[in-house]
C-alpha cells in the first residue's frame, strides 16, 4: 500500500501537530524505507530489477527484517522512543507507533505477503498485490478515501479552511498513487510502451520507489500545511 499510509499520517498530523508532518509521514512508511536500506544491504533484494518489467503483481522480494511480525514490535519500540525524545511527549511517541502498526495493518489487506518471521513461518497477511492486485488496489482506494473524508471532515469542524486548489492538490496526489498503480497492476511500462530492452547495470526498481516515497512526502509537506482558520 502506498497512499493509504501516507493519508494516515495526516490524520495523525491533525491531531498532535507537535509531532509535526514529517515524523507522522516517516512514521507511516517506515517499513517500506527500511525495506529500501535492507535492499541496498542486500538483505531483501527486490526484483525485477528493471523498472520498466515491474508490476505490482510481479514484485517479489521477501521483506523479513522490515515487514514480519516480529521485526515489527522493534520498530514499533524505536519509533516510540524517538517520538518520545524528540517531542518530549509519550502521546506523540504512541500515535507514531500506532502508524507503524497501522502499516501493517493495512498490508495484511493490501500489500506484499509478509510473515511471522521468514518464508518458513506463518503468513501474515493476505498478500493481495501477488494474487488479487486488483483488490488489492480496490481495498487501497477506498481506505484512503475513507481516510481523507475523514482528515477533511474534522477539518471543516474545527474551522479549517482550505482554497479549492489546495485540497484538489492534495487529493490529487493520493489519485496518482492510486491510478499509477492501476497502470502497472500486471502491465509492465515496457509492454505498455514497448519499450526495447536495455541494460543499465544496475537496479533501477529501488531508487525509482525512493524517488516516489521522498517526492510524495515533500509534495505533502508543501500543501498539507497551507490552511487558515475562522
Amino acid at each position: 500500500m502506498l497512499a493509504g499510509h501516507y493519508a494516515t499520517a495526516l490524520v495523525a498530523y491533525q491531531k498532535y501537530p507537535k509531532g509535526t508532518l514529517l515524523y507522522f509521514l516517516i512514521a507511516s512508511q517506515l517499513q517500506d524505507f527500511l525495506w529500501f536500506i535492507f535492499h541496498y544491504l542486500k538483505l531483501e533484494r527486490t526484483t525485477p530489477d528493471d523498472v520498466f518489467d515491474t508490476t505490482v503483481s510481479n514484485m517479489v522480494v521477501n521483506m523479513l527484517y522490515s515487514h514480519d511480525l516480529i521485526p515489527l514490535i522493534a520498530w514499533l519500540i524505536i519509533v516510540f522512543l524517538i517520538g518520545k525524545f524528540i517531542f518530549k511527549e509519550n502521546k506523540i511517541g504512541l500515535v507514531g507507533s500506532a502508524l507503524v502498526l497501522g502499516h501493517f495493518v493495512l498490508d495484511f489487506f493490501s500489500g506484499h505477503p509478509h510473515h511471522i518471521f521468514g518464508l518458513d513461518s506463518g503468513a501474515v497477511g493476505l498478500g493481495n498485490y501477488a494474487t488479487n492486485v486488483y483488490q488489492a488496489i480496490g481495498i487501497e482506494a477506498l481506505a484512503t478515501a475513507v481516510i481523507l473524508w475523514y482528515f477533511f471532515n474534522q477539518e471543516r469542524k474545527s474551522g479549517i479552511q482550505r482554497s479549492f486548489k489546495n485540497k484538489a492538490s492534495i487529493i490529487g496526489l493520493f489519485v496518482f498513487g492510486i491510478v499509477f498503480m492501476l497502470s502497472i497492476a500486471t502491465t509492465s511500462f515496457r509492454e505498455l510502451f514497448n519499450i526495447p530492452e536495455f541494460d543499465l547495470g544496475f537496479n533501477t526498481s529501488v531508487p525509482t520507489l525512493i524517488i516516489t516515497y521522498v517526492s510524495m512526502i515533500v509534495y505533502l509537506k508543501h500543501f498539507v500545511p497551507k490552511f487558515s482558520t475562522k
